[in-house]
């Protein structure tokens, strides 16, 4: 007999809840360490970033004596170097030769979705730091959630900042050639466009660009250019813009990495003034976050960003989850089933998920300035419980395909 995702998911939490109310369901529980595999890019393009989630989870949990939920943890780290290949070989080896009970990662969408069928056939825990979007749209999990966003959640609420508040009529995209890149610019255009702006011109570029020059010199007039980067790529496709004289002639907007805290660091004045949207900022008033960002920058020299906070929640959502189940990780459904129900206050803020698995929370609007000599992603504007299908109708949305680098299609591109 087959049964629909949606009917897995609820038995999935079925047992979940039967496991928290009968504690002679747990009694398989076991009392060696709880082994967590992370799956991080600590070589290739993306370095930087899986780095400072590796920094990020070894602090969380350092924090807590290695021990969650009554538990000893062991973080077993795979190096997927930015390949979907070798993300797909690092996650074998974490389930099969490591014999881990969960999974924090990957970091990059196509490293995501290279592992995405595999996770599930091994009914693996997953805790996603990817944007990759159908993932959490036409082809979920029940075993799988992400704790940051999909590409296009947090560009939505900017694309309508940029109409209705900048006042923006025209806007060019730029963006690394794969799919967190190709869906980021795809939701930014299709909010910015429905409220009456125009996207005139779409570029592309590889994600191991070693010259934006033939580029940026192909750049039209427009209000402003959206950066739609991660790891690096922001930073020098930046510098090479300002070197062209184009910043002031057209403002710099950018997705949720294109001026990340990590590529702050390496930036002068030229980045002030900048605004980006993302689900974090390490200038976040809140409690939980203002114990995290100065101990961070404390110990490693610079503020955190997307990357850090991204594992360092995934450590606040397990360590509820785990609570919830009395430390039970050999019970996985009933583990998936606490997951899936948190909503766990964090450094980015209280977070939940809706019914794929995806996280709904707030998105801020920021504006780079100057704090204490260093450069910071200020926060000028809060969307609160952002969803993955902003205020489109979920039934319909999931009708139309998967953002790409031609859906929607661009109908006020200027040739």
């Amino acid at each position: 007999m087959t049964i629909s995702r949606r009917q897995f998911v609820g038995r999935l939490a079925g047992a979940g809840i039967a496991s928290l109310a009968n504690p002679n369901l747990v009694s398989a529980q076991g009392d060696g360490p709880i082994r967590v595999g992370l799956l991080a890019a600590k070589t290739g393009p993306l370095a930087s970033g899986g780095i400072d989630m590796e920094l990020a989870l070894t602090m969380f949990l350092k924090q807590r004596d290695n021990t969650l939920a009554g538990r000893k943890v062991e973080l077993i780290v795979a190096d997927t170097a930015g390949v979907p290949a070798t993300a797909r070989t690092k996650a074998q080896e974490l389930i099969e030769k490591d014999d881990v009970h969960c999974i924090i990662g990957p970091l990059a969408a196509f490293e995501a979705l290279a592992i995405a069928d595999y996770l599930t056939e091994k009914q693996m825990p997953t805790l996603g730091v990817s944007a990759a979007e159908d993932m959490t749209q036409r082809h979920p999990s029940p075993w799988f959630v992400r704790l940051t966003s999909t590409s296009a959640q947090c560009a939505y609420p900017l694309a309508e900042y940029s109409v209705k508040e900048l006042k923006y009529r025209t806007i060019v995209t730029i963006a690394d050639d794969f799919a967190y890149g190709h869906e980021m610019c795809a939701g930014f255009q299709r909010v910015f466009e429905d409220n009456g702006g125009k996207i005139i011109q779409k570029i592309f570029t590889p994600l191991a660009t070693p010259d934006y020059g033939s580029y940026i010199a192909e750049v039209k007039s427009a209000d402003a250019i959206f950066l739609g980067t991660a790891g690096s790529n922001g930073f020098r496709f930046l510098r090479q813009f300002i070197e062209y004289g184009l910043k002031d002639k057209m403002a710099v907007i950018g997705g949720m990495t294109a001026l990340d805290e990590s590529v702050l660091r390496n930036m002068g004045d030229e980045a002030l003034g900048i605004l980006t949207t993302s689900w974090y900022s390490a200038e976040l008033d809140n409690p939980l976050n203002k114990a995290f960002a100065p101990a961070f920058r404390k110990q490693f020299k610079y503020d955190p960003g997307y990357y850090a906070a991204s594992t360092y929640v995934s450590g606040e959502v397990l360590e509820a989850a785990l609570k919830a189940t009395r430390g039970n990780v050999e019970d996985r459904a009933a583990l998936m089933a606490a997951i899936r129900g948190s909503n766990a206050e964090t450094i980015r803020g209280r977070i939940k998920f809706d019914e794929f698995g995806n996280v709904i929370g707030n998105v801020y609007i920021r504006k780079v300035t100057k704090s204490d000599g260093r450069l910071v992603n200020a926060v000028i504007k809060t969307y609160p419980d952002v969803t993955q299908f902003w205020t489109y109708d979920k039934t319909a949305f999931l009708k139309n395909p998967v953002y790409s680098r031609d859906y929607p299609p661009a109908k006020n591109l200027e040739q």
